[in-house]
């Protein structure tokens, strides 16, 4: 599925089952949320908190999805071409960092920082 496809997707979804898009304030709000739900997995899977009961049915893949589905409402909401916003990123990305990682030493160095 391309991200294009992935947008329209979401759009048809909310067009058919629900009802309408949230407000941007409340989708900013629920992708914060989600972000939080990714951050609390990744701390207690490769971070030294343990897990509580509470977390154990949470799942690593579903909780980025539901970080990209918010996204994509977002872009689609306010008219961010989500595909082509990436390859620019890439661009400036690949131009700005040409050679800024290769020469940090703590690359190098470090497998972890």
């Amino acid at each position: 599925m391309t991200i294009q496809e992935a947008q329209n997707q979401v759009d048809k979804w909310i067009q058919t089952v629900g009802v309408r898009y949230f407000g941007e304030l409340t989708n900013m709000v629920l992708l914060t949320e989600e972000v939080g739900e990714l951050a609390r997995i990744i701390a207690r899977t490769y971070g030294e908190q343990s897990f509580k009961k509470s977390d154990l049915d949470k799942n690593l893949a579903d909780e980025m999805a539901d970080i990209l589905w918010v996204l994509i409402c977002l872009a689609n909401q306010t008219g961010v071409d989500l595909t082509d916003a990436f390859q620019k990123n890439m661009e400036k990305k690949t131009i700005r960092d040409f050679d800024r990682h290769k020469n940090n030493e703590k690359l190098k160095n470090n497998k972890e920082l």
